[in-house]
């Protein structure tokens, strides 16, 4: 009788939930029915959790103990250990590969047919692998157009080049799951600015193929477009923190037990040396590097790492988190600016340097502006007079926060001393070039007094297949000029994780 009782009850409650459910949710704030028409339209929607986005993998995010590992070999002095916090978010599972970047140059080529010079822009540079004393040609013809190494992690891409793939990316994801969901149809017509651009979509700016729009619950209209506030939308591919590389490739949730790390990691893999320790794969190398002066792969019959050059993406063994090629291989752009004391001036929350704070052009309307001749919409630098009216407004020059030189404050342009407090704008492309005399012009002689830190000069980690044990440790780091490419340098993207971090 008691579990006949029990069994009523339960039955009962669950109608009761269902009958609850049929009726929506209420507003905690009003007491008016969320999603009904009759008051007015309201959405609270029925988003459940963020979908995870082709090629990613979700890094749970934790603290950790980021930088220097082990002894500084360089003697730089740029990457002190400090503990930081990185929120979940994701990561590609592999580097992007030779076949996925001939798929953004064929898609720009179709697109951009009346704008050559946007495809010549996004090629990537097959003569890095030409040396003085070394016969490279075939890799300067072969490596990136043909098939044979289509899995292999694409080279020669710039730091700018990646952040133009990232953001063809995000546009590319999104429109697929605008036409999944029915909203619009297929449309490989497009043709220069009347190609889809999240941005502009979300500004009501690009209309595309409709299929069937969203209901709009607002009585005064019928139909409407998708919004941020719906869920539908990923948010943007980009390259990944100097930290969030760093954690995603420690991967330490395998050495993990009720938040006590109990093994600390030099590698993406446990132990302190570079071949692999099961049974199964003993003595096999973990990684793609250069193991001793001039052996890049090892004797005939018994390669160490079966790659006299990098290797296919899936390569090796994955870290904790299933991401492959985290050491070796080819080294990775990461998003931040170098500077040599950015270990010392850091966020413990999800640290980075190089923000730059924008807004979108508004006409005078306060719409969003038209899109550009290639379909994007602009952004500016966000000014002192923009937050005059703010008073929370930090005047503190982010980018070069502290950076420890009055050329931090020096315009683009020009050689004359401009106090801190006074710039418009803080641009370090010629940094460490402060004038003797600040009240004068440069002196001439402070022309050869410069640094190849900038705001340009942009990190990257990871090691590659023609550098030594020392740079696999995720904690290294070197930094490049952001339009420069190099024949062992690629990357991998990111995206933010919105809502719970698993």
């Amino acid at each position: 009788m008691k579990i006949k009782s029990n069994l009523i009850l339960s039955v009962s409650l669950m109608a009761l939930m269902v009958l609850f459910s049929c009726k929506g949710k209420q507003s905690a704030t009003t007491g008016w029915n969320y999603d009904d028409p009759k008051n007015g339209g309201f959405e609270y929607g029925n988003f459940v959790a963020q979908q995870t986005g082709p090629g990613l993998v979700l890094i749970e995010g934790g603290t950790f103990s980021m930088g220097r590992v082990e002894q500084d070999v360089m003697y730089e002095w740029n990457n002190l250990p400090r503990r930081v916090t990185v929120p979940s978010f994701y990561m590609d599972q592999f580097e992007v590969r030779n076949v996925d970047y001939r798929e953004y140059l064929y898609w720009i080529k179709r697109v951009y047919i009346d704008y050559p010079e946007v495809h010549e822009k996004a090629l990537p540079d097959s003569l890095v692998w030409r040396r003085r004393l070394g016969y490279n040609d075939p890799y300067v013809d072969n490596y990136f157009r043909h098939p044979a190494y289509r899995e292999y992690p694409v080279v020669g891409v710039s730091w700018v080049q990646a952040n133009d793939f990232c953001k063809w990316r995000t546009d590319r994801v999104n429109e697929d799951i605008l036409v999944r969901y029915g909203i619009l149809r297929m449309n490989p017509q497009q043709l220069a600015e009347d190609n889809f651009d999240t941005e502009a979509y979300l500004a009501g700016q690009y209309e595309g193929l409709v299929k069937q729009d969203l209901q709009d619950l607002d009585p005064n209209f019928d139909t409407r477009k998708v919004r941020m506030e719906d869920g539908i939308f990923l948010p943007k591919y980009r390259l990944p923190t100097e930290a969030e590389w760093e954690y995603a490739a420690l991967a330490l949730v395998g050495n993990t037990v009720d938040e006590r790390v109990y093994e600390r990691k030099l590698y993406p893999w446990n132990g302190h040396y570079v071949r692999n320790a099961s049974q199964k794969d003993r003595g096999e190398m973990m990684a793609n590097y250069v193991r001793a002066h001039g052996d890049y792969m090892g004797v005939a019959n018994s390669l160490n790492d079966a790659a006299a050059i990098c290797n296919r993406v899936d390569s090796y063994w994955p870290n904790e988190y299933g991401l492959y090629c985290m050491a070796g291989n080819v080294n990775e752009w990461v998003m931040d600016v170098y500077r040599a004391g950015s270990s010392l001036d850091f966020d413990e929350f999800r640290p980075f340097r190089g923000n730059i704070f924008q807004k979108r052009v508004i006409d005078e309307e306060g719409y969003t502006a038209e899109k550009d001749s290639l379909g994007r919409i602009q952004w500016v630098d966000v000014t002192e007079e923009d937050c005059l009216d703010r008073t929370n407004y930090n005047k503190a020059d982010n980018r070069n926060y502290l950076d420890g030189d009055f050329a931090s404050s020096l315009q683009e342009n020009t050689s004359k001393y401009i106090d801190a407090t006074e710039a418009v704008t803080h641009n370090t492309n010629k940094m460490y070039r402060t004038p003797r005399n600040k009240t004068k012009e440069a002196d001439p002689r402070d022309q050869a007094a410069r640094s190849f830190v900038s705001d340009r000069s942009r990190v990257y980690k990871g090691g590659s297949w023609e550098d030594r044990t020392y740079w696999l440790v995720p904690g290294t780091r070197r930094f490049l000029d952001e339009t420069k490419a190099q024949r062992d340098l690629g990357f991998r993207c990111a995206m933010d994780r919105v809502g719970t971090p698993y």
